[in-house]
């Protein structure tokens, strides 16, 4: 291998991490205006709505966080980390389905979690 190619390799390693961050951030983001949305004292179908909005905001601004640390976890914690933020994602986005007016919040989950799983087989 070239210093080239790993040259090459490390710019496209971190521009995947950084993509999934700002999936991460914009997800948490839309997550937790939805929450702030939702009436809590509302129905329950309401109350599942803001709660795992709120879960949602506070997985992928955590998965944020790692993904901006300078190494500070080895690949086996970042892909823990990236595995539970995609799970959250899927799981908020489904019952963000069930919501009208959740559509925004709904597709930003989505992406998030399409860009943890593309972010993942990055990893050796």
């Amino acid at each position: 291998m070239t210093t080239t190619t790993s040259q090459q390799e490390l710019f496209q390693f971190l521009e995947d991490r950084f993509a999934c961050a700002q999936a991460c951030t914009e997800c948490a983001r839309a997550c937790a205006l939805r929450a702030s949305l939702v009436d809590p004292d509302g129905t329950e179908q309401q109350e599942l709505v803001r709660r795992k909005g709120i879960m949602c905001a506070e997985v992928c601004d955590a998965t944020c966080r790692v993904l901006s640390e300078q190494n500070r976890l080895d690949e086996e914690g970042i892909r823990v980390q990236l595995e539970w933020c995609r799970s959250v994602c899927l799981e908020s986005a489904h019952v963000f389905d069930q919501y009208p007016g959740a559509e925004d919040s709904a597709k930003a989950c989505r992406e998030c979690a399409q860009a943890c799983s593309d972010f993942m087989a990055t990893l050796v």
